[in-house]
Parts: structure tokens; sequence; C-alpha cells
């Protein structure tokens, strides 16, 4: 059985929904940011001390970008996967700019605004977060116009993967009435069962 260590308030969240997407059988081992990643044991699994680690039998992978395309690509066929080589690459392209253009603005506001003890806050950080988050907003408000979803017309894996980025936006406090298409967009992917179920 398929087993991943995380937590839904966590980067976790991600490859859970991943899995509830496929209707695949797992095990998750609540195992939090905070604490219990840096046994021995799980040091073991995952060298850096991070969440999520997945276990697929021999597989053992971390960073949960990997986790969801492993999966994707292994589950998902004729589902979350894309049908062609070039919507592969659409989706890796995606599923990296969330991670580069939008996660550490985005963490810079959530944690200034709502994680951190309030002594620690500092709303400059804040501020600068938010103000770097309206440029790669504004790239996906374009590239969700006149199409439901980033890759065309169905739900995959590229979604999944920004939505889950995009999904700090609401805790963090951004309003995302600038980009309408992006807000509906977003809407339609929390929306869905799985990711209901992934938050728990």
């Amino acid at each position: 059985m398929i087993t991943l260590y995380g937590v839904p308030a966590s980067r976790a969240f991600r490859s859970l929904w991943m899995l509830e997407e496929l209707g695949l059988q797992y095990q998750n081992v609540p195992t939090h940011f905070a604490g219990g990643t840096r046994t021995a044991e799980f040091l073991k699994l995952n060298p850096n001390g991070h969440i999520p680690v997945l276990v697929d039998g021999e597989t053992v992978l971390w960073e949960s970008m990997a986790i969801n395309l492993y999966l994707a690509r292994k589950h998902g066929a004729g589902k979350l996967w894309p049908a062609t080589v070039a919507d592969e690459g659409r989706a890796f392209q995606w599923s990296f700019w969330g991670m580069t253009e939008v996660e550490a603005p985005l963490l810079a506001v959530l944690m200034h605004r709502r994680i951190l003890p309030k002594e620690q806050r500092d709303e400059a950080a804040a501020v600068a977060g938010e103000t770097k988050c309206a440029a790669p907003f504004g790239v996906l408000e374009s590239a969700l116009r006149g199409r439901e979803y980033l890759l065309g017309d169905s739900f995959s894996v590229a979604d999944l993967n920004v939505a889950s980025v995009m999904s700090w936006t609401a805790l963090a406090g951004l309003d995302l009435g600038k980009w309408p298409q992006a807000g509906a967009w977003l809407q339609r992917c929390l929306e869905r069962p799985a990711a209901k179920k992934a938050r728990g």
C-alpha cells in the first residue's frame, strides 16, 4: 500500500489531494513539519527532514511536486495525466511555475499575516510578498482566459499542482478580485470532492 507522511496543513495537502483524485488506497502517517521530521527513522526516508514523503513499494519520493507528477504519470492516464507530450511539458511548466513564481511571495504574506506569532510578524515583508504576487497572478489570469483549466477543458495534474499553491491565498487574506478568471478557476478546483476530502 502507498504511504504518505505529512499533514493536510502543509505541502502534503497537494499529495493527499492527488491520491484522492486518483482513488488510490493509501495510508497517511500524520507527520507534522513542526516535529517528527528529525527522527533518525524519518531522515532515512527524507534526509532533508521535510514533508511530504511518499513510499510506494520500493520507491521513496520527497518534494510534493515530484510526488504528484509521479502519481499522475503512474496512475492518471486518461484522467489527470496529459494525453500529449506537449501537454506533459506544460504540466511540468505550470508545476514548476507554481513553486518558483508564486509559492515564495505567497508564503511570505501567509507567514507575516497569519502564521508567525504577532511579535515576529513584519508587515513590510507581507506587503512586499503581496506586491510580488501580482505579476504571476496576472500570468495565471491571462492563461485562463477562454478556457476552464490550464491545459484546456479538463482538470489535470497541472491544475491540481498550481491550485494547491494558490489555495494559500484565502488563508493569507489575499483578494483575487483583480484576477476574476484565476479566482473562479481556483474555486472550481478547490470545490472538487477530492480536494475537500484531502483537507480533512
